[in-house]
């Protein structure tokens, strides 16, 4: 059967209904609502057939995971994503667990991170199987939790010795085939000066004016060692905390004081090729430069990893490889256009579960390959590799 012809019997209304049912499940990450949804998506598994089972991860949390076996001969195809979600915020005009659904949108809280990715998985895959399409290798879908925990579900299955030759995920990417995103650290950086009071504050060593100084430095800095442009244009530097006053417990009952300590948290972004270790290095530069600017002053800087989270690595895939080029030319052919792919901003800042694939099992570059991709074209590769 050709592409085209599956194409014509996918089943929007399922496909929104299905996601509609998987939005009214309250799925907020490390809460029994992600389990419950994780047990409703593995009977879901089941109906289509699927051998389906919910796999242990550390927390007293699981995944669901399924296995359509093909007849033998073809590659494997595993699609990965997250069901778990952020909370709700202010400013809801609908009930965000309604799963509403008008000619425009789709509304709830976790409708583009990913629920709109997973549903797509399974109603392609439903949609192979009411076409009689029969692959030759096995097509694994992977509804995994813990993503917001840096992807404690996705390394736990890795262990658990899933595999597959590629794999997708469908992070949300605006429809574009994201062929590279960086990798991800926390940063904690403190300045100490010398405080005087403001009427002597020519004496002082002040720590808030260095930060300031030191703040659009770190903004604009791009680490080195990048193995290309490509590569080059997805490092970022991030301030997101700035506290200055008096002393490390900051008090700030004494505001004539110039200030003598400044704590500093931001968040870093870096390529493949690219280390840590590397791009702490760099910072650390700047704050050398800093010092020699504002004589007297010291800066420290440490990373942050945070308990039982992970950190996510790195992902690339070369733009040229066949999972991809099958991408493309589906993207194309559903949307008569061609596909942006690559290091594509902003996306190309995200952590996904995707870097664990590729550091841990080498899927990507240069090992097997595979891609983050938008959800309503991945269904195609599946019926490309079952041809």
């Amino acid at each position: 059967m050709e592409a085209k012809d599956v194409l014509a019997k996918v089943d929007t209304k399922y496909c929104l209904d299905f996601l509609s049912r998987m939005v009214q499940h309250k799925s907020y990450t490390q809460t029994d609502g992600e389990k419950a949804l994780a047990g409703w998506m593995a009977e879901q598994m089941k109906g289509l057939g699927m051998e389906a089972e919910l796999t242990p991860v550390p927390g007293d949390r699981v995944n669901a995971i399924g296995r359509l076996k093909g007849t033998g001969g073809g590659k494997s195809l595993l699609f990965n994503g997250h069901i778990d979600t952020n909370p709700v915020t202010e400013g809801w005009m609908v009930d965000p667990w309604g799963g509403k659904v008008d000619d425009k949108f789709i509304y709830g809280i976790g409708v583009s991170n990913m629920k709109s990715g997973d549903a797509a998985y399974f109603c392609a895959l439903k949609t192979l199987i009411d076409a009689g399409v029969t692959l030759r290798g096995d097509v694994i879908l992977t509804y995994v939790v813990g993503e917001l925990q840096g992807g404690i579900g996705t390394v736990a299955l890795i262990k658990q010795g899933w595999r597959a030759d590629y794999f997708v995920n469908s992070e949300p990417t605006d429809l574009q085939a994201l062929t590279m995103h960086a990798a991800a650290f926390v940063y904690t950086i403190e300045l100490v000066g010398d405080t005087r009071h403001l009427s002597k504050r020519e004496e002082a060593v002040d720590a808030i004016g260095a930060a300031c100084d030191l703040i659009p430095v770190l903004n604009a800095l791009k680490f080195s060692g990048a193995k290309s442009p490509e590569h080059a244009k997805i490092n970022r530097v991030h301030v997101g905390v700035v506290h200055g006053a008096l002393g490390k417990e900051l008090h700030e009952w004494r505001p004539p004081q110039v200030s003598d300590f400044v704590r500093i948290k931001g968040s870093g972004r870096y390529a493949p090729g690219q280390t840590e270790a590397g791009a702490v290095a760099d910072i650390r530069r700047e704050l050398d430069a800093l010092e020699k600017r504002f004589p007297g002053l010291k800066a420290t800087i440490r990373t942050e990893k945070k308990e039982g989270h992970q950190s996510m690595p790195a992902f690339e895939v070369p733009n040229d490889a066949r999972i991809v080029r099958t991408l493309n030319a589906a993207y194309e052919a559903v949307r008569k256009s061609p596909q942006p792919t690559g290091a594509v901003l902003p996306m190309g800042y995200y952590g996904t579960d995707a870097g664990h694939f590729y550091a841990k099992l080498g899927m990507g570059w240069p090992g097997p390959v595979s891609m983050i991709v938008p959800p309503w074209t991945a269904w195609l590769s599946t019926a490309v590799e079952g041809r």
